[in-house]
């Protein structure tokens, strides 16, 4: 588990990583395992790039990509849109 990833979502900290060649700025909602023991983390991306050109919006990454990962000390405010149900998570580690 990724202890930083945790320690940011429990603060409300957004956090900046690299993931699938590209920078991204994301606030992170949960973190936790889906089925088969994978580490995923459900964020919204605020900035950077992706695979899909989508650069802002409800990502959904597999930690295990993630090849670096900074805590920032910007908090973000919990979007109205977000659903603490999340159907790819089955074991939560942290949640907003």
């Amino acid at each position: 588990m990724q202890p930083a990833l945790s320690d940011a979502i429990e603060r409300r900290r957004v956090v900046e990583l690299r993931y699938h060649r590209y920078s991204r700025i994301v606030e992170p909602y949960v973190y936790g395992l889906g089925r088969e023991g994978v580490e995923w983390i459900r964020c919204y991306q605020i900035a950077g790039d992706s695979d899909s050109g989508e650069m802002v919006g409800w990502k959904l990454l597999r930690v295990e990509d993630i090849v670096s990962l900074r805590v920032t000390d910007t908090r973000f405010a919990p979007r109205d849109d977000y659903r603490r149900a999340d159907p790819v998570i089955t074991q939560v580690a942290t949640q907003v």
